[in-house]
């Protein structure tokens, strides 16, 4: 049985455990989430999100309205951890409000952060990490003299992700999404760029940041990112998306919050998925010394050119005329 750890003394979520939008066609959400590498389930009502590593389900994704729309976040605790929650919600002046309709599993408590979004606090399995995820070299194959080479392209099978690393998310008040987390759900500030966006750890050990909060005009969820074991199959990814006909997106290129590195995909809804390799980690027993970044030197460390719509929030906003 795996022992996770836990910060003593502290009253936290520890993982983002799952998210759950709807969308206006689930066949296109099978083929897109499909051709990123995910174990896609197709049930009655939804999609389920899975890697093929674990039977952790990630993602649900239902059939609703006329573009996307986060439903829920469902955020994980410990047992023991749970009824402190409750309290600690409560006692930040937050009422509790009813499970989504859609939920199959509506157990544990609902509450609505400061800009409507639902969350759902449960007693899930720890699926944030306990230890910086291994990072593996370039990929080699052997050849007739023993000397490593480089593979061919046509030998590489399909990138599939280990697991979601983070999800970022739309906020009309970076500094108010902020103290809610850490206030009421015990989540921590890594490091921020002014009011424009912020990155919060979990206490009992994750990357980074496990929920980041980018300034919009109003709420939503700008990206999923998911952990792949080589810098070499974030390209790849890359090459494994545009081949399927998703050939918008940004990268390759390297984080400076979170030290990353990255590609993201645009999804047909607007909004992005991200293959992620080599983020930052954040253990139970550290501190993590939090930096407010010029906003000109927070983005990346290097990488093309920012699409302009890169941080469009399209549950909210419309395309231009």
């Amino acid at each position: 049985m795996t022992t996770h750890p836990r910060r003593d003394n502290v009253t936290a979520i520890h993982s983002a455990s799952c998210f759950v939008f709807s969308v206006p066609d689930l066949q296109v959400a099978e083929k897109y989430f499909t051709a990123f590498g995910l174990r896609v389930q197709v049930d009655t009502d939804r999609l389920r999100l899975f890697t093929h590593f674990s039977p952790h389900c990630w993602g649900q994704i239902f059939r609703a309205g006329t573009q996307k729309k986060l439903a829920y976040l469902t955020l994980g605790a410990y047992a023991q951890d749970i009824e402190a929650l409750r309290a600690q919600v409560q006692a930040q002046g937050h009422a509790l409000v009813d499970p989504h309709p859609m939920a199959d599993n509506p157990s544990g408590f609902w509450v609505r952060d400061p800009d409507g979004t639902l969350l759902q606090i449960a007693v899930t399995e720890k699926v944030t990490p306990n230890e910086k995820t291994p990072g593996f070299g370039p990929l080699y194959k052997p050849n007739p003299i023993a000397v490593p080479i480089g593979p061919m392209r046509g030998e590489m099978p399909q990138v599939r992700p280990l697991r979601m690393s983070h999800l970022l998310m739309f906020t009309t008040d970076v500094t108010r999404s902020v103290a809610f987390y850490e206030k009421a759900l015990g989540l921590r500030l890594s490091d921020k760029s002014a009011d424009i966006i912020a990155f919060m750890h979990g206490a009992h050990s994750s990357d980074h940041h496990l929920l980041a909060f980018a300034k919009s005009s109003g709420p939503g969820l700008h990206h999923t990112s998911w952990t792949v074991e080589r810098l070499d199959h974030v390209g790849l990814g890359m090459d494994q998306m545009m081949a399927a006909g998703y050939t918008r997106g940004w990268g390759v290129g390297r984080h400076v919050i979170g030290s990353n590195y990255f590609y993201y995909v645009q999804d047909p809804w607007g909004s992005f998925t991200e293959y992620s390799f080599d983020i930052d980690f954040v253990g139970v027993d550290t501190n993590w010394p939090a930096q407010d970044y010029p906003p000109e030197n927070s983005l990346y460390l290097w990488g093309p050119s920012v699409p302009d719509d890169f941080i469009r929030n399209r549950e909210v906003e419309t395309e231009p005329a």
